[in-house]
């Protein structure tokens, strides 16, 4: 086992999740809008808390924002299979009906902020995934049943309304202007443990999923070392100024001071989609790659059955193109490296994967591309996402 597959199996979702005391997860299930909402904006408080030299700031922040950070407790009915052998007459015979229970409750506990003054509420989407029941839970002690307007999986972001007026808002930053050894505040509901304020720097930024290990995900990760544990999934990542970098929403297991957020500016991007539509169009090519290295040349050269030969020992490697998708109408083959995209040099496939998000659906890519020692470019259009590939 590599340690990148080391690492992806240690990776903790920062929700807590449990059936009675025991862990467990979710299934995936979006919940369809009851009733027609106008669609709110997200809120900007006025100006923010100067920094400075006051040595208080940390407090000053946690005074702006955490009244506008809520608990949420979400819950689920499972419906338990029987195990055929409990039918079986030939069973019951001898040992009577022994019917398990049909059905359990999950439940789950994480973190979220309000964006909006009219209950519009940022959190993530493992928080509330397959829900049937949302409670949001104010500081002041204020408790509303909350509607999942929406959320996606591949971003982990969700959007969650109460029926509530003049609440406490939020001031969202700038995550795209964040450096390595700037302040980060965290705030949310460790273990259960509400309103819990934890302090730290900005470790990194533009952590890849694969660097993390969730390559199922479409996010350039903050990395952080304030203290984040299940619980605080979905709690806000403050700068300095109390304003809202982040959401917190993952650790690696076992480490110490390695907690990772989604970057607020695209969690505002989805945010947007999902409060307009209910869902987000993810762009799509239809390629299975991966980073091209000496030794992995090497490998694909000296395998007997390896299904494709490479010339190049550097790029994006496709080694396989799904039928009738983008990437297969515009002739890119099995066996391609991808060397630029628009004129920008790739090195990584996580590299490819966020410049198809940037590019949009229907916006064209040009691919400059090795194939068997000559160089291509092959222009492709990002379709969307099909709903079954974003599960």
């Amino acid at each position: 086992m590599t340690a990148r597959q080391q690492l992806g199996k240690s990776v903790t979702y920062l929700s807590l999740m449990a059936l009675g005391a025991a862990a467990t997860m979710f299934a995936t299930q979006f919940m369809p809008l009851g009733t027609s909402l106008e669609s709110p904006t997200l809120a900007q408080l006025p100006a923010p808390l100067p920094a400075g030299n006051d040595i208080n700031f940390i407090a000053r922040a946690v005074e702006q924002v955490g009244s506008a950070v809520v608990r949420i407790d979400a819950s689920r009915t499972v419906q338990s299979s029987v195990p055929p052998i409990f039918n079986d007459p030939f069973f019951q015979e001898f040992f009577g009906p022994m019917m398990p229970p049909r059905s359990r409750e999950e439940r789950g506990l994480g973190s979220g902020f309000i964006i909006s003054s009219d209950g519009v509420i940022l959190t993530n989407a493992h928080v509330i995934d397959g829900a049937n029941r949302v409670r949001v839970t104010l500081k002041d002690g204020r408790t509303y049943d909350g509607q999942v307007i929406g959320q996606d999986r591949l971003t982990d972001v969700a959007v969650v309304k109460v029926n509530a007026t003049n609440l406490p808002v939020v001031r969202l930053g700038n995550s795209d202007t964040l450096r390595p050894g700037e302040w980060a505040i965290a705030i949310g509901n460790p273990l259960g443990l509400d309103n819990t304020v934890t302090a730290g720097i900005i470790s990194a930024t533009g952590r890849s999923s694969g660097d993390v290990g969730v390559p199922d995900k479409r996010v350039g990760f903050i990395q952080t070392d304030a203290a984040i544990n299940p619980g605080n999934s979905g709690g806000p990542l403050l700068n300095q100024r109390g304003e809202v970098i982040g959401i917190n929403t993952a650790i690696i297991g076992g480490a110490q001071g390695l907690g990772f957020a989604i970057p607020i500016a695209t969690a505002q991007r989805i945010a947007n989609q999902l409060i307009a539509n209910g869902r987000v169009d993810h762009p799509f090519l239809g390629i299975r790659m991966t980073n091209l290295t000496p030794e992995v040349q090497q490998r694909l050269n000296t395998t007997p059955n390896s299904p494709v030969r490479v010339q190049e020992s550097s790029g994006v490697l496709i080694f396989q193109v799904l039928p009738n998708s983008p990437a297969a109408r515009s002739g890119l083959q099995a066996g391609d490296v991808i060397k630029r995209i628009n004129g920008q040099t790739i090195a990584k496939a996580d590299q490819v994967q966020q410049m198809v998000e940037n590019t949009g659906i229907g916006r064209t890519m040009d691919i400059e591309i090795r194939r068997r020692g000559q160089t291509l470019t092959v222009s492709v259009q990002p379709a969307p996402l099909p709903a079954q590939a974003s599960r």
